[in-house]
């Protein structure tokens, strides 16, 4: 089945308001910026986003911040969005903080079928016994809270632990940026792209993938799919103009020492 669509816009043009999106991407790094863009332009608003930041002032879902078109976020990572900050610390947006490895596994096991699982990580904090802030009111009074998870002890290695009961992800889409795709939707990503774009694209009932680069069917060695076409229902191949569109999220210049500035 070829699963090539022409255009950002026409792969995103079915996204209703209040749907929940997984967005992969780890800072700026495999984030599916052009999907983002034709949301932006198409226009969908009260959107739930599972991503492990809010992208950066600017780019990314920075974009749809500024738009004010989240209604709520679940991610990790609240840093480097000067405007993620302010809207969640101001009351206009729900943020449900997540420990990052805890955040890829709801995903991966949201796209596995396993609707929870036990981890360690969060035992004995509020991550478990309940009251993180999920969101505040105009005068900085927490009005949501996230509640109490079920723990339970197992011995793990002959050691008795608390674990905490985590429910998995299934968002109604998920964008994700891949460096090569087929037209089947075989996907390939690259480096750091890996944290979190294949996790969110097995998550969710609709993907749709950007690629920079498209192939035939068969080009890719079955040993080399990061995510399989089975996972993925939309591909969009990005032009050369847009592929070279990479930012980099922090620039430190040092003056050589060495060179003489006379």
């Amino acid at each position: 089945m070829d699963k090539v669509v022409d255009t950002p816009a026409a792969a995103v043009a079915d996204i209703a308001d209040e749907s929940s999106i997984a967005v992969g991407g780890f800072g700026v790094v495999g984030v599916p910026e052009f999907l983002i863009r034709a949301i932006k332009d198409q226009g969908a608003k009260d959107l739930e986003v599972i991503s492990n930041n809010a992208g950066v002032d600017g780019r990314g879902l920075g974009l749809l911040l500024a738009d004010h078109r989240l209604r709520r976020i679940i991610a990790s990572y609240v840093g480097e969005n000067k405007e993620f900050a302010r809207q969640y610390l101001s009351g206009e947006l729900e943020v449900e903080l997540t420990p990052q490895g805890t955040l890829a596994e709801k995903l991966r096991a949201g796209g596995a079928g396993i609707p929870a699982f036990y981890t360690i990580t969060g035992a004995g904090t509020q991550v478990a016994d309940g009251g993180m802030p999920w969101k505040y009111d105009t005068e900085g009074n927490v009005v949501k809270e996230s509640p109490a998870k079920d723990t339970r002890v197992f011995d793990t290695f002959g050691e008795e632990k608390e674990y905490v009961l985590e429910e998995s992800l299934a968002p109604d889409y998920a964008l994700v940026r891949a460096a090569v795709g087929d037209r089947h939707g075989n996907l390939v990503f690259n480096s750091s792209a890996r944290n979190f774009n294949p996790p969110a694209a097995q998550s969710a009932r609709i993907t749709i993938a950007e690629v920079e680069k498209l192939v035939e069917p068969g080009e890719i060695d079955p040993d080399d799919v990061h995510v399989p076409g089975i996972f993925v229902h939309r591909v969009v191949e990005l032009t050369a103009e847009q592929v070279a569109d990479k930012p980099i999220e922090k620039r430190t210049v040092r003056t050589d020492p060495t060179v003489d500035k006379g």
